[in-house]
Protein backbone atom coordinates (compact mmCIF):
# COMPACT_ATOMS: atom_id res chain seq x y z
CA UNK A 1 0.00 0.00 0.00
CA UNK A 2 1.09 3.63 -0.81
CA UNK A 3 0.52 6.66 1.00
CA UNK A 4 1.50 10.09 -0.03
CA UNK A 5 0.35 13.03 2.55
CA UNK A 6 1.19 16.45 1.65
CA UNK A 7 1.74 19.59 3.80
CA UNK A 8 2.86 23.30 3.96
CA UNK A 9 -0.08 25.02 1.79
CA UNK A 10 -0.64 28.28 3.26
CA UNK A 11 -1.68 31.92 2.56
CA UNK A 12 1.27 34.31 0.68
CA UNK A 13 1.41 37.82 -0.95
CA UNK A 14 2.62 37.70 -4.39
CA UNK A 15 6.41 37.53 -4.53
CA UNK A 16 6.66 35.40 -1.42
CA UNK A 17 7.47 31.80 -1.19
CA UNK A 18 5.94 28.43 0.58
CA UNK A 19 7.66 24.93 0.58
CA UNK A 20 5.41 21.83 0.23
CA UNK A 21 6.40 18.26 1.31
CA UNK A 22 5.42 15.16 -0.04
CA UNK A 23 5.61 12.75 3.14
CA UNK A 24 5.53 8.68 1.35
CA UNK A 25 5.36 5.70 2.63
CA UNK A 26 4.90 2.27 0.88
CA UNK A 27 6.46 1.18 -1.98
CA UNK A 28 6.44 3.88 -3.98
CA UNK A 29 9.50 5.97 -3.11
CA UNK A 30 12.62 4.96 -4.07
CA UNK A 31 11.15 3.18 -6.88
CA UNK A 32 8.41 6.15 -8.79
CA UNK A 33 8.70 9.19 -9.94
CA UNK A 34 7.07 11.29 -7.63
CA UNK A 35 5.29 14.64 -9.11
CA UNK A 36 3.42 17.54 -7.91
CA UNK A 37 0.05 18.87 -9.90
CA UNK A 38 -1.87 21.52 -9.28
CA UNK A 39 -5.73 22.30 -9.80
CA UNK A 40 -7.13 25.47 -9.57
CA UNK A 41 -11.27 26.40 -9.65
CA UNK A 42 -12.65 25.74 -12.98
CA UNK A 43 -9.47 24.55 -14.07
CA UNK A 44 -7.86 21.34 -15.12
CA UNK A 45 -5.74 19.50 -12.79
CA UNK A 46 -2.40 20.38 -14.57
CA UNK A 47 1.48 18.88 -13.85
CA UNK A 48 3.74 21.19 -12.44
CA UNK A 49 6.92 19.35 -11.79
CA UNK A 50 8.57 16.01 -11.39
CA UNK A 51 11.33 14.15 -10.20
CA UNK A 52 12.77 10.76 -10.72
CA UNK A 53 13.22 8.09 -8.46
CA UNK A 54 17.24 8.73 -8.37
CA UNK A 55 16.76 12.33 -8.14
CA UNK A 56 18.83 13.16 -11.03
CA UNK A 57 16.20 14.27 -13.69
CA UNK A 58 13.10 16.87 -13.07
CA UNK A 59 10.58 18.32 -15.00
CA UNK A 60 9.14 21.64 -14.41
CA UNK A 61 5.85 23.06 -16.46
CA UNK A 62 6.87 26.27 -18.69
CA UNK A 63 4.65 28.67 -16.25
CA UNK A 64 7.02 27.91 -13.01
CA UNK A 65 10.21 27.22 -13.95
CA UNK A 66 12.89 29.63 -13.02
CA UNK A 67 10.63 29.88 -9.66
CA UNK A 68 10.13 26.17 -8.56
CA UNK A 69 12.29 23.56 -7.28
CA UNK A 70 11.74 20.15 -6.80
CA UNK A 71 13.69 17.99 -4.75
CA UNK A 72 13.92 14.62 -2.55
CA UNK A 73 15.32 13.72 0.93
CA UNK A 74 15.55 9.44 0.01
CA UNK A 75 16.16 9.01 4.05
CA UNK A 76 13.33 11.16 4.70
CA UNK A 77 11.03 9.26 2.42
CA UNK A 78 10.28 13.11 0.94
CA UNK A 79 9.48 15.31 -1.94
CA UNK A 80 9.78 19.25 -1.74
CA UNK A 81 8.26 21.99 -3.97
CA UNK A 82 10.24 24.96 -3.28
CA UNK A 83 8.13 27.69 -4.79
CA UNK A 84 9.65 31.13 -5.20
CA UNK A 85 8.44 34.90 -6.33
CA UNK A 86 4.62 33.48 -6.10
CA UNK A 87 1.72 35.06 -8.08
CA UNK A 88 -1.68 34.72 -8.02
CA UNK A 89 -1.92 32.53 -10.92
CA UNK A 90 -0.38 30.13 -8.62
CA UNK A 91 -3.59 29.93 -6.40
CA UNK A 92 -4.86 26.11 -6.58
CA UNK A 93 -4.76 22.80 -4.73
CA UNK A 94 -1.72 21.57 -4.75
CA UNK A 95 -1.38 17.33 -4.98
CA UNK A 96 1.89 14.91 -4.68
CA UNK A 97 1.33 11.57 -6.78
CA UNK A 98 3.32 8.58 -7.53
CA UNK A 99 4.26 6.80 -10.90
CA UNK A 100 6.18 4.08 -11.68
CA UNK A 101 7.24 5.41 -15.76
CA UNK A 102 10.16 7.63 -15.62
CA UNK A 103 9.36 11.45 -15.78
CA UNK A 104 5.74 10.38 -16.65
CA UNK A 105 3.84 13.68 -18.03
CA UNK A 106 0.51 12.20 -18.66
CA UNK A 107 -1.79 12.27 -15.34
CA UNK A 108 -3.39 8.87 -16.00
CA UNK A 109 0.74 7.42 -15.50
CA UNK A 110 0.27 8.30 -11.58
CA UNK A 111 -1.48 5.67 -9.60
CA UNK A 112 -1.45 6.79 -6.11
CA UNK A 113 -2.11 10.50 -4.69
CA UNK A 114 -2.14 12.66 -1.67
CA UNK A 115 -4.98 14.26 -0.25
CA UNK A 116 -4.05 17.66 -1.72
CA UNK A 117 -3.34 21.31 0.30
CA UNK A 118 -4.46 24.65 -0.36
CA UNK A 119 -1.96 27.41 -1.87
CA UNK A 120 -3.32 30.71 -2.12
CA UNK A 121 -1.48 33.90 -3.22
CA UNK A 122 -2.89 37.09 -2.55
CA UNK A 123 -2.15 40.16 -5.33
Amino acid sequence: QVRLVESGGGLVQAGGSLRLSCAASGRTFNSDTIAWFRQAPGKERELVAGISRSGGSTYYTDSVKGRFTISRDSAKNTVYLQMDTLKPEDTAVYYCAASPRFLATMISSYDYWGQGTQVTVSS
